[in-house]
This record gives C-alpha cells, sequence and structure tokens, in this order.
C-alpha cells in the first residue's frame, strides 16, 4: 500500500458532503411543512393602531380622534365604566368625533383585530 496515495485519495468526499446536505435539506423542509400544518404563520395578525384621542369627561363628554392611525368603527368598541358599549360603522381619521355621549374617567376606546383572536386598548379617559 501506497501511503502517497492514501493521503491524496479524497474520493470519499464528495459522497459524504451530499449526504449531508441531503439531510440539511429535508430537515429545513420538514420544519417548513410542520409550520403550515400547525398553523404557527397564521398567528401574527396585525398591529394594533396607534391613535392620540383627547376626552372630555361629563353626562355630555366626547372623545375625539387627534392624530395618528385611521380607525374603523367595526374594529372598535368604547367600554365606559358602567359597561355601556358603543360601535358604528364609519371611519375615523384626525380631527373626527369617536363617541359623543357620557365619557368618565376610566373610558376605553377598544380595538378588535380584524382577523380576530386579539383586542388591545388604545386609549382610555
Amino acid at each position: 500500500m501506497d501511503i502517497k496515495t492514501l493521503l491524496h485519495d479524497d474520493d470519499a468526499v464528495s459522497p459524504v458532503i451530499g449526504v449531508i446536505l441531503m439531510v440539511a435539506i429535508t430537515v429545513i423542509l420538514a420544519a417548513v411543512i410542520a409550520s403550515f400544518v400547525l398553523g404557527l404563520g397564521d398567528q401574527a395578525g396585525q398591529a394594533a393602531p396607534q391613535v392620540s384621542v383627547s376626552c372630555d369627561i361629563g353626562a355630555s363628554g366626547s372623545m375625539t380622534h387627534d392624530g395618528g392611525d385611521t380607525l374603523n368603527y367595526n374594529n372598535l368598541d368604547i367600554k365606559n365604566p358602567d359597561n355601556a358599549v358603543t360601535s358604528s360603522d364609519t371611519e375615523i381619521t384626525a380631527g373626527d368625533e369617536i363617541y359623543s355621549g357620557q365619557v368618565n374617567d376610566g373610558t376605553q376606546l377598544v380595538w378588535e383585530d380584524p382577523d380576530g383572536g386579539s383586542t388591545n386598548v388604545i386609549a382610555e379617559c
């Protein structure tokens, strides 16, 4: 046996690298398929809108959109401490009145994710 040919003979290197690459591709493919099957990619949802709201507290008070993202009433609830809930069907931009009625300390503007699954308090008086 010639030691020089043994040291320079690298015929087995290429198949070993090929097998390692095939195993890696299989593992990555299995992870991607598993994430779709388990629905992990669908849980991201939408981020809550960022708004600035001013409140006129009192029996004939109001809640006004002062700036930030456009709101859709379909995704909003107004929750007073006495558990009164109000909603409507229009879009609200800066300068629009969100709610007119009794606004108390603790009245909350709650945004519901249109895709379902989560709610966020985006403003509170």
